[in-house]
């Protein structure tokens, strides 16, 4: 791809459900882009503020914008704002948008009003979605044992029935009988939309997805009907919890056992209250370096991500968890966690903020139902 400081900057999106790794994804987009020559700035979503995903690509290195508060549909504003802001010192010629994971009708809410509203500034890219397996093959095959409710699993299939292509990520997690199995459901269920095969982690399937991001076309076309009700009462479903605090300790500790021993615990934790992980992620930083640790869903291993391999004394930490349960009752499962680690590790605990809550209903800024001719 190649852009000039005259041509409209490229926007690309890419969605998929919490956990199904955009944010790895996009990094590696960076650094691709970047190598290429080209300016590039990030632009995360969250429902607050706090967010690791923000976090972990300024440690990169990335120049990261980020819209708290709500999703991207609904603070269409601050989202042209944030980038506007991006590009106020030094043009980007691509940016890259991470939405909300438990979002849905983005085509209608924010591919469509950038290429009607803002043609002449953003040439808009191929809408990708990114298929999270662990939950993805349970909810395509109607599982039972899927983790979520029929609301929750509505907005994951809503996700992939409108975009332009699906691309199956983690590949390198999947043995060649699952990957295929997964491509036959989603060939079945969504006929028509191409379908990849990638790992963002190492980079098996990165020249195809790339190939297709790049294409120039008439995209962004399927219109898509949403019940509202059902995609409110579904992210609704999910505890959503952000939290950054402080751990010091008088003796050195390694950062990365200390924020995989808390994503275990929690994971442990939760899985005995019997409430479904949507996605749990933890950053810490400290001295320069940085570490991140998540979980994806319950019926997968805590894994860590991004290793610092460094000892420190002291590091901020903070953790976003999306899960299947109360806020409050989500709040006190983490807090205890938290105190947990540092009894083990001999430190002490500074919670500095925690916000915990359930996303309200969704109310778009724009909502355009027809593509341009």
């Amino acid at each position: 791809m190649t852009a000039t400081p005259s041509s409209a900057i490229r926007f690309i999106m890419l969605g998929g459900f919490l956990g199904a790794g955009k944010t790895t994804t996009i990094g590696r987009l960076a650094r691709h882009y970047q190598d290429q020559g080209l300016k590039v700035g990030i632009v995360t979503n969250d429902q607050a503020t706090d967010l690791v995903d923000t976090q972990s690509l300024r440690a990169q290195g990335f120049d990261v914008g980020e819209v708290p508060g709500s999703c991207f549909c609904c603070n269409f504003n601050a989202l042209t704002k944030t980038v506007g802001e991006l590009s106020a010192d030094q043009r980007p010629d691509v940016i890259l948008a991470e939405p909300v994971g438990s979002c849905t009708d983005l085509v209608a809410t924010v591919v469509r009003p950038l290429q009607q509203l803002f043609a002449t500034q953003f040439d808009v890219a191929p809408y990708g979605v990114l298929l999270k397996p662990s939950h993805g093959g349970r909810i395509l095959r109607n599982d039972p044992r899927a983790g979520f409710s029929p609301q929750a699993a509505y907005i994951f299939r809503k996700q992939l029935e409108e975009a332009d292509f699906i691309v199956i990520n983690r590949v390198d997690q999947l043995s060649p009988a699952e990957i295929s199995e997964l491509t036959d459901l989603l060939e079945r269920d969504f006929p028509g939309t191409p379908v990849l095969r990638l790992s963002a982690k190492t980079g098996n399937g990165f020249v195809p997805f790339l190939e297709m991001i790049d294409q120039r076309g008439r995209f962004g076309s399927r219109r898509m009907e949403v019940d509202y009700d059902v995609y409110a009462a579904g992210e609704a479903e999910l505890g959503w919890l952000n939290s950054s605090l402080k751990i010091t300790a008088a003796e050195p500790f390694s950062l990365d056992d200390l924020l995989l021993d808390l994503v275990k615990t929690l994971a442990q934790s939760l899985a005995r209250q019997g409430s479904e992980t949507a996605h749990l992620k933890t950053i810490g930083l400290a001295d320069g370096v940085y570490a991140v640790a998540n979980l994806v869903s319950s019926f997968s291993p805590p894994e860590l991500s991004l290793p610092s391999r460094a000892q420190v004394k002291s590091a901020q930490v903070i953790v976003n968890a999306r899960v299947a349960m109360l806020p409050a009752d989500l709040t006190q499962q983490v807090h205890a966690a938290l105190e947990q680690i540092c009894q083990k590790y001999h430190a002490r605990l500074e919670i500095q903020q925690t916000q915990s809550f359930q996303p309200g209903r969704p109310v778009p800024t724009h909502r355009l139902l027809e593509s341009t001719p």
